[in-house]
């Protein structure tokens, strides 16, 4: 889905952050420092967000900005997907999160599968590698990669963590209010197919 204005403002903020993280001349310094807040600016007046809150998620970024990566665990039961619900937004998503630094893709999801639902898994195929822009996810200050990787349950009980306030399976046609930001119904749709083709290529994009 395509949001002009969030698509120039991350922009601009890409390439105020690269001149800042590489610029040594005072006067270019100054011009990329403006850039960053006309990029912020957009942002505050478009979402919900306050200044203050923007500013901190863009002055946090250092050095040439890349798409951040989220993963998503696919781990079925009984074909019910598991599924849990944000403290956040009391909406529903799949375990996941952020990589890690340090850690692998499978590395990453097996800990935040565990941590998020209290299960233990095993990381077995990579379904999807998507493109957080090409899809229906509302708004967000960044860039992201969305990698949804399928997983085989080998243990553990249903445990809510730091982050999450429920555990649960869900069958495909009675799916809980999503946490959009973090996985659509089509997405989700989409690893109930790969449960029923395994022999499904991984989809890109």
């Amino acid at each position: 889905m395509s949001y002009k204005w969030l698509e120039w403002a991350k922009k601009i903020q890409s390439i105020s952050q690269s001149g800042l993280s590489f610029s040594n001349d005072m006067y270019d310094i100054e011009r990329y420092e403006e850039l960053r807040k006309i990029s912020t600016e957009i942002m505050e007046q478009y979402t919900d967000l306050e200044m203050e809150k923007i500013e901190g998620l863009f002055t946090n970024e250092t050095g040439y900005q890349t798409p951040k990566a989220d993963v998503r665990g696919a781990v079925f039961n009984d074909g019910k997907i598991l599924m849990v619900r944000e403290k956040i937004d009391d909406k529903w998503s799949l375990p996941g999160g952020f990589c890690d630094i340090g850690l692998s893709p499978s590395e990453n999801i097996i800990k935040e599968v565990k941590e998020e639902s209290g299960y233990d898994v095993i990381a077995k195929k990579l379904v999807a590698l998507l493109d957080m822009n090409k899809h229906s996810h509302p708004p967000q200050p960044y860039h992201y990669y969305k990698i949804f990787i399928q997983c085989e349950l080998i243990g553990g009980q249903a445990e809510i963590g730091i982050e999450t306030k429920d555990v649960r399976f869900f069958s495909e046609n009675n799916l809980p209010k999503l946490s959009t930001g973090r996985n659509t119904e089509t997405q989700i749709k989409m690893l109930f197919d790969y449960l029923r083709n395994p022999s499904k290529l991984s989809l890109v994009d």
